[in-house]
């Protein structure tokens, strides 16, 4: 009983959640803005390599004729986006102390509470790995092994197809539940790992607790990352050097909004 107490106890006085206004979304990506605009070198570096990632990750798709997993491989920037922002929190959070931050500072994190942070990665990564493969399993299941159509008539092909319709509802219902998942995981708590020193298991659960808590504001929070996110992969990736680090210094502001210390 003395044991029981005594977690009882530390759960009181670890992280709690507060509710906010709905519209609160708008205040992050305000505060998000402010920060890119005074490290804009650091932002600007940090989105110039996630968008070359991008490029690298598709032409090598490209190359290996697996045109199918374009798609999928690209809502990684959904389901891992936030972990690779964890050097994005911690120049907010430098900021937010009146500390000029560094290039260099964006490592601190994963100096600081690298292990912990890693178990989420894994997480994250294993989300997003069983989502490529579900995604080509449902190609395949729909349309064939054999795929004999050029790349360039592929999509008039498949929007030709009886199959699309099917193809394209369930693969979206699929890929709903698994980011919602991966958003209730990561939604504060990366940003938490940075700023505290806890656990990732203890991270996660206040972060589903503030999903939870605050559904109708993070509903309109996770429609504007993917918004802002979809808009910025239309000029092939180009749009992600600014998207990217406004949404991770926006994402920063949320959790110090939702999160109590």
């Amino acid at each position: 009983m003395e044991g029981v107490a005594e977690l009882l106890q530390q759960g009181m006085r670890g992280p709690r959640v507060r509710r906010v206004a709905t519209d609160r979304p708008w205040v992050w990506l305000t505060a998000g803005w402010q920060d890119l605009q005074a490290t804009r070198a650091i932002g600007f570096a940090y989105g110039g390599a996630v968008c070359l990632a991008g490029w690298v990750v598709s032409l090598l798709l490209f190359e290996l004729g697996t045109f199918w997993a374009v798609l999928p491989a690209t809502a990684g920037f959904f389901l891992v986006g936030p972990m690779i922002a964890a050097g994005l929190y911690e120049v907010s959070r430098l900021r937010a102390q009146g500390v000029a931050p560094t290039l260099a500072d964006t490592l601190a994190p994963f100096r600081r509470n690298g292990k912990e942070l890693a178990y989420i990665g894994v997480v994250l990564l294993v989300i997003h790995l069983f989502w490529v493969r579900m995604a080509g399993l449902l190609f395949m299941l729909f349309f064939g092994l054999g795929v004999t159509t050029s790349l360039e008539q592929l999509p008039y092909a498949m929007l030709r197809s009886p199959d699309f319709l099917p193809f394209v509802v369930l693969g979206t219902a699929l890929g709903f539940v698994l980011a919602a998942g991966s958003f209730a995981c990561a939604a504060v708590s990366i940003p938490m790992l940075v700023d505290r020193d806890i656990s990732a298991l203890e991270a996660i659960t206040v972060s589903i607790q503030a999903v939870l808590e605050n559904w109708r504001c993070m509903l309109l929070w996770a429609g504007l990352i993917v918004l802002f996110t979809g808009l910025a992969l239309v000029p092939f990736y180009l749009g992600l050097v600014v998207v990217f680090p406004l949404i991770g210094h926006a994402t920063w502001h949320a959790y110090k909004d939702i999160v109590i210390r």
